[in-house]
């Protein structure tokens, strides 16, 4: 698998990781691979790359021979890391990346729906199953298309945006991306920073149709299940609604909350222990030269955390409410 895209923060969360020979690591959000290469590359280890694309797992067979069996990919959701590696035998790793979001391959293929660069069917599935974001805009009511828009797409004109699609699906279905943009664009002005107005909405409804909050949640308490002590977890976010909820799993996990109130009694009991140590209180990010190179890793973050020996929060691999 050759690697037209560049993985962002690449040698940063190879740095983060610190791969060891016979060390083993998930590469929660394969794609191209180029985490995986990565890792491979710097140590003689095993790593799991997990995707829920059918189409990533049918090109990764190829990398999976030039590796001779220490590359092993898995079709699934990284939510379900814990029971994925659990089937294959895998009980605890020395570290998990993960790159949130949608990957450079999917926006570039028309066919898959997801940009509005190009026209393509109104889809967005990441596994290509499932309601797609054509079933959503032609089926749900106006009210609950403005607050996927407004709470995913943080579009501040959602409502506008909502009864601009219901009106015209009133006239034909919504079947196609530049159909649905130019929707969006009669009822929202380019703004000053250059975003294009359908920017927002299809973020929205990508969010919306692949549960990628629910997903990151889910992701990140596997790996606090799957993690050996001292294994680290490494995870790219590349808007607020991700970075806001790694930031605050990390924070609470490591025990780096506000100090409570100090007319409470501190018993030394004020919770289980944590289970995270961050190797860096705030985000990692790129490099002006990366950025130049790669525009799409202007807005990434890196968390890095490391695994202590306390039990995990939530049971079966699932947060703690």
């Amino acid at each position: 698998m050759s690697a037209p895209h560049i993985p962002v923060l690449l040698s940063e969360v190879l740095d983060s990781i610190t791969p060891r020979d016979g060390g083993v690591y998930v590469d929660g959000t394969f794609g191209n691979g180029g985490y995986s290469r990565a890792m491979l590359e710097a140590a003689d280890c095993v790593v799991w790359g997990i995707d829920r694309d059918p189409n990533v797992i049918r090109r990764a067979r190829d990398m999976e021979r030039e590796f001779g069996g220490r590359l092993r990919v898995v079709q699934g959701r990284f939510g379900d890391m814990f029971h994925l590696l659990d089937a294959q035998g895998v009980g605890a790793v020395d570290g998990v990346a993960l790159d949130l979001g949608v990957s450079s391959m999917q926006l570039d293929q028309a066919e898959r729906g997801f940009s509005f660069m190009q026209d393509g069917p109104l889809d967005m599935r990441m596994e290509q199953s499932g309601p797609s974001a054509a079933d959503a805009v032609n089926a749900l009511g106006e009210g609950e298309l403005a607050d996927i828009i407004y709470q995913f797409g943080e579009e501040r004109h959602s409502r506008r945006v909502a009864r601009a699609i219901v009106q015209a699906r009133t006239e034909q279905p919504i079947t196609r991306t530049a159909q649905l943009a130019d929707i969006v664009c009669s009822v929202v002005r380019k703004s000053g920073d250059g975003i294009h107005p359908a920017t927002r909405t299809f973020q929205g409804l990508r969010i919306y149709v692949n549960d990628e909050l629910g997903e990151v949640d889910r992701g990140l308490a596997g790996a606090e299940h799957l993690l050996a002590p001292g294994g680290r977890l490494a995870v790219v976010a590349f808007h607020s609604l991700e970075d806001k909820r790694v930031k605050a799993f990390l924070n609470e996990r490591s025990g780096n909350l506000p100090n409570p109130s100090r007319h409470m009694p501190d018993d030394g009991a004020m919770g289980p222990q944590p289970t995270f140590r961050l190797i860096k209180k705030g985000a990692i990010k790129p490099g002006r030269d990366e950025c130049r190179v790669n525009p799409r890793a202007r807005s990434a973050r890196l968390r890095v955390a490391e695994r202590t020996a306390a039990p995990a929060w939530g049971e079966d691999g699932r947060m703690a409410s």
